[in-house]
């Protein structure tokens, strides 16, 4: 299933789209770089991360422990062989024969076959076993999809702090043309050295916000590195995500059809379901202790101190039945454990049905309020921008302060620095949905 089979409640309306595509974009100051796109991105940390490489490890180990619990069904065949150096010889002579009773070389060997038949509580532990392993292809597969959200947020932060780090700079530029206008009227004798002084600080705060802004770059780009296990993620060209942009036009589903289809699809409430199952079946092995085993037992020995009976080679066969008839009533005390355990794991599985269904709901909330808040921002950026060109206007006729230039100039870039966030805010609340709704970044039921 992919994203298609949903679609979100309340569209983009083209200037949302298009404003979304800008933070999206990131704008390069470089060119020529290595491009990385998301799915690469996500690739690379799902073949390097940490976090991915011992979620495999742990399914591998589960494996195992299936594998381990099999062989209780399997026979085992045991052999052993010894030789010893003696230093003088035994003979016997019976009936004018002489036997050799103990020889200065003995060679001596056993092999033993030993064969669980019937025993009623090896059942649930290779059932417990084999929900654990299930349990833990979920886990394992849950943790890949978190850590390639985490990825993509932040691809989409790296992005959005590169739109940011261009607004600083056109506020720097708008900063600088405002002080050489006054500069230029404090030397035709038009306004006091206040007005040169006003913008001089605007140029400055302006200069250290692209400081700061590059520092953020920075450590965003570390940031997606350490997911990335790859130090060179900042001399990379990021590129749009455009199946985001899609995406945010489609319409939803009703609600309560999204949280069935995600109840069923959540790999980590999947696997609280396979924890579960494994508690109920360890739940029965107590009770089937009351249940007498049987098992088969043989062996083959040879030597080559064969004594008086002549033989070099000799074998047995038996079968063994055990039945524990009373241990003290630790069985009991053990059903009881293990039963409230197993009601405890169904407890859990319960509340993470409803935690899963709140999800759904909370991001679905969360990305009509941010459509919506998006909107606003797009407003206030408009009203922000007009005003600024109409101070700056003013300025140039002498009829406006340094001052109103330098404030209008700060309510642009605060209007743009929010703009740029609630477009991220956006990008953001989409992928928290579809985390909830347990698909992967792309809108795609997870492979495990």
């Amino acid at each position: 299933m992919n994203r298609l089979s949903f679609r979100l409640k309340n569209g983009l309306s083209p200037g949302s789209l298009a404003m979304l595509l800008l933070v999206l974009a990131s704008p390069q100051l470089w060119g020529g770089n290595e491009v990385l796109t998301l799915e690469s991105a996500i690739k690379m940390a799902l073949a390097r991360n940490e976090r991915a490489l011992t979620a495999n490890q742990e399914f591998s180990a589960a494996e195992a422990r299936v594998a381990r619990a099999r062989a209780y069904f399997l026979p085992t065949l045991n052999t052993t062989g010894t030789y010893t150096r003696r230093p003088f010889e035994v003979k016997r002579t019976v009936s004018e024969t002489q036997i050799v009773i103990q020889k200065y070389d003995a060679l001596a060997g056993v092999a033993a076959l030993n064969l669980t038949i019937f025993d009623a509580r090896s059942i649930p532990a290779m059932r417990q076993a084999t929900s654990d392993r299930n349990a833990a292809r979920y886990a394992a597969s849950e943790t890949k999809r978190q850590l390639a959200f985490e990825v993509s947020n932040a691809y989409i932060m790296a992005l959005s702090v590169d739109q940011l780090l261009v607004a600083s700079h056109r506020r720097f530029e708008y900063a600088g043309q405002a002080l050489d206008a006054a500069r230029a009227r404090y030397a035709a004798g038009l306004v006091s050295v206040n007005d040169v002084t006003r913008a001089e600080l605007e140029h400055a705060t302006a200069e250290m916000g692209i400081t700061q802004a590059k520092g953020l770059v920075e450590t965003t780009y570390l940031e997606l590195g350490f997911l990335l296990d790859d130090s060179a993620a900042g001399e990379k060209e990021l590129q749009i995500p455009e199946f985001l942009l899609e995406a945010s036009l489609e319409r939803a589903a009703p609600v309560e059809d999204l949280i069935v289809q995600a109840q069923e699809r959540r790999l980590d409430l999947n696997a609280q379901r396979w924890r579960a199952k494994a508690q109920h079946a360890l739940m029965l092995e107590p009770l089937l202790k009351w249940v007498p085993s049987l098992s088969f037992t043989g062996q083959y020995r040879y030597t080559n101190e064969a004594g008086f009976t002549g033989r070099s080679t000799n074998w047995n066969v038996g079968l063994t039945m055990s039945w524990m008839v009373f241990d003290g009533f630790s069985r009991n005390a053990e059903y009881s454990e293990r039963k409230a355990l197993a009601s405890i794991a169904d407890l859990n599985v319960k509340s993470s049905l409803r935690g899963v269904e709140l999800d759904v709901r909370d991001a679905l909330a969360s990305l009509s309020n941010q459509k919506a808040t998006l909107k606003q921002a797009r407003v206030a950026h408009e009203v922000a921008q007009k005003n600024a060109a109409q101070i700056t206007e003013l300025y140039r006729q002498g009829l406006s302060t340094a001052l109103e230039v330098a404030d209008a100039n700060v309510q642009l870039f605060e209007a743009e620095v929010q703009l740029v966030r609630e477009r991220y805010g956006l990008g953001i609340a989409f992928l928290n949905l579809e985390a909830a709704l347990g698909l992967d970044p792309f809108g795609k039921e997870p492979k495990l």
